[in-house]
């Protein structure tokens, strides 16, 4: 982590307003904002920590839990609402095994994340899976989304 650290640190120290800079690469090497990485940053820059905390739960862009290998991102929109995204949201959930609470599948496989709008309202309900995006998805059609998956992994 350390040397890790560094490497971010030295790219950046002399530039004033680079938070959100070290953030991106925070996450970009960790794969998540780590609370002692912040702390470390925080430390070494003189910066509270709560400037980096307070950016990081600003903008949807940071996580603070590692997230899973596929993400699956849920519509929750209006007309994805009225369509049926609930039932599928709930199949999905029921198929990986996520527990109450949770977004990430325990063998972090799959991460699930409901948004408020994905501006794809003529084909809700929508769920995107590793950015490729699909419409009309029935509980039964995310099932076979997620079974396709699978078979991936392990073909």
């Amino acid at each position: 982590m350390e040397k890790d650290c560094q490497q971010i640190l030295d790219k950046y120290y002399r530039e004033k307003g680079s938070v959100i800079s070290i953030l991106q690469d925070v996450q970009e090497t960790f794969g998540y904002i780590r609370e002692d990485v912040v702390f470390w940053f925080s430390e070494k820059l003189n910066i509270p920590a709560s400037n980096f905390f307070g950016v990081t739960t600003f903008y949807a862009q940071f996580y603070l839990k590692p997230r899973g290998k596929n993400i699956i991102t849920a519509c929750c929109g209006t007309a994805c609402h009225v369509k049926g995204a609930e039932p599928m949201i709930s199949r999905v959930k029921a198929d990986l095994a996520i527990a109450e609470g949770e977004d990430t599948t325990h063998d972090s496989q799959f991460t699930l994340e409901s948004v408020a709008c994905v501006g794809a309202c003529s084909i809700a309900p929508v769920l995107i899976i590793n950015k490729k995006v699909y419409g009309g998805v029935t509980p039964d059609k995310a099932s076979e989304l997620l079974k396709e998956i699978e078979k991936g992994r392990r073909g």
